[in-house]
């Protein structure tokens, strides 16, 4: 692992790193925060997925989590969103959902795609690893969270762990892919015609076939110009309550898909994270 910066911020350190990935055959890069702590302290891990776009600096930068992850004792990891370097394949066309910064968190198993694109692994065995062996990570006691495409990755990679990741919460998921332009477009390319192999990474397909935690959080801004048309989380709140998950959905009036709307509700995110990570 390759130390790129470290700064010092709220007491801990905000260090971004580096390291050759075996899962996507790509260098990949990484940001941790680690709050103060004492020498042989083991503290929980929450993990934020990116959405669309997106690598670890987005958050990284304009997230505001450091404060709260301090007050709480809370480790932070953003990974990217997708491999990148020479070779990796992109979108034909250069659109910007999918390819590059695009991986929704699948193993791809079409070519091109499936040398490389292989987020699925990455976040669930790969990278943990490496966490576990760099940085005083207590892994029995980790939660997932992210935003639109990265919630998207959250809600399904907690769903179908839900031994390992003691809180789930998005910002502005997309909850149901199988139904929705964006989730159409990248499952398609990435695993192929078979809707059948969509379903697990769908997250109201994946409740529909009997994937259970206690409860969800997600907060989605009233004024996102993208929540009618690829969002939709009136179908999770159904399949939540057809299912018996309490899920807390909390619409905020006013805040749009951006990261001003991210940063205003992040502390209270993750004071109900550490509320479940104790």
């Amino acid at each position: 692992m390759e130390t790129l910066s470290t700064n010092k911020a709220h007491g801990g350190v905000q260090g971004v790193y580096r390291h050759a990935s075996a899962a996507t055959g790509t260098d990949m890069t990484f940001s941790v925060f680690a709050p103060p702590h004492d020498e042989g302290e083991k503290l929980p891990v929450v993990w934020y997925l990116s959405g669309l776009t997106c690598t670890h600096a987005n958050v990284t930068d304009k997230g505001e989590y450091r404060r709260a992850c301090a007050e709480h004792r809370l480790i932070f990891v953003a990974p990217d969103t997708s491999p990148r370097g020479p070779g990796v394949p992109d979108d034909p066309d250069g659109a910007y959902d999918f390819g590059l910064g695009a991986g929704f968190y699948v193993n791809a198993t079409q070519d091109p795609w499936a040398a490389n694109y292989r987020m699925e692994t990455y976040v669930t065995e790969e990278l943990p690893e490496l966490i576990r062996a760099e940085f005083p990570a207590d892994m029995a006691r980790q939660s997932i969270m992210g935003h639109s495409m990265g919630g998207h990755g959250a809600l399904t990679i907690g769903l179908a762990y839900p031994d390992r990741y003691k809180a789930i919460s998005a910002f502005a998921p997309i909850v149901a892919p199988s139904r929705v332009p964006w989730g159409q477009k990248a499952l398609g390319g990435y695993l192929g015609p078979d809707h059948g192999a969509w379903r697990r990474h769908d997250a109201v397909a994946l409740i529909e076939d009997g994937a259970r935690v206690a409860d969800l959080l997600v907060d989605q801004g009233a004024d996102d110009q993208f929540l009618e048309d690829q969002l939709r989380p009136d179908l999770l709140r159904h399949a939540c309550d057809e299912a018996g998950i309490t899920l807390t959905l909390n619409i905020r009036p006013g805040y749009d898909h951006s990261y001003y709307f991210i940063s205003t509700f992040m502390a209270d995110q993750l004071a109900w994270h550490a509320a479940r990570l104790r």
